[in-house]
This record gives C-alpha cells, structure tokens and sequence, in this order.
C-alpha cells in the first residue's frame, strides 16, 4: 500500500499491521504523503506535498513492475490527482503493461474519468453528511 496523502502519523492501517504481526511481509505499507494538503493546520508548501506525491507514485511504479506484489494500494491517489500533486496521466503510465494477475486499486474520492474508463471495476462512496463539516474533527477508531 502507498499512501499519498497519509504520512506523518499513525493510521488505521498501521494500526491493523500492528495488530497482526503475522501480515508482515505480506502486507506493507509506504507512506508517502506529507498530511493533509492545505486544511487542518497544514502550512507545507504545496511543492513540498507534489514531491512527495511524485516520489511515491515512482515508488510504486517499481512495485507494480516488481513481482512480488499480486495487489497494490495507491491510497488517495484520486485525491492527489484532484489536488493537482500529481497528474492522471502519470498515474495512468504507471499502469501501463500491467502484468497479468496484478491487481492495482486507486483509493479516494473524484476518481478522474480517465481512471474510470481503464478500470475493470470502479465503486463510488460519496459523502453524504459529515460532522466535520459541523466542525468536529475525526473520531479515533471510526476514521483513523
């Protein structure tokens, strides 16, 4: 899994390694993303989060290249695309040739179109209400 956006704290997924020491080597995950980009306190140069983005996405090139994987996570590359950190056309290169067998998911909301036309399979969850909209932030153990 390469995580695009999440990076510099613990997420649930770190959390659900953590709790099954048994997945290591099996399951790994690359975060890459410097946090939230622009909200929530966040005052990182937008340059600084599209690096970040960049160097995960060559970061999980090699690992769609790589035979090890039969599955790969880009985690909110959608929304990495959406915030312009990096291009949908990079993201669609990256998946060129892609071996047989070797599944790759792109996570996050405002899937690009493009991404929707080369997908076998494409799922929309969209929010409908939320409560940070009403200023509470992110409950633990429900989204992180």
């Amino acid at each position: 899994m390469f995580q695009f956006i999440k990076g510099p704290w613990i997420s649930g997924e770190d959390k659900f390694l953590q709790k099954h020491p048994q997945l290591k080597g099996h399951l790994e995950i690359h975060k890459g993303g410097k946090g939230f980009v622009g909200i929530l306190g966040d005052t990182l140069p937008l340059k600084v989060h599209r690096q970040a983005a960049e160097k995960t996405l060559e970061r999980a090139k090699k690992a769609i290249r790589s035979s090890k994987w039969d599955l790969i996570v880009l985690d909110e590359v959608n929304v990495a695309v959406n915030l312009k950190l990096v291009s949908a056309q990079a993201v669609l290169d990256a998946l060129k040739n892609l071996p047989m067998h070797r599944f790759v998911i792109l996570s996050g909301r405002n899937a690009p179109k493009s991404f929707i036309s080369r997908a076998d399979l494409a799922t929309e969850m969209r929010e409908l209400k939320h409560p940070y909209n009403q200023g509470e932030l992110a409950l633990k153990g429900v989204e992180f």
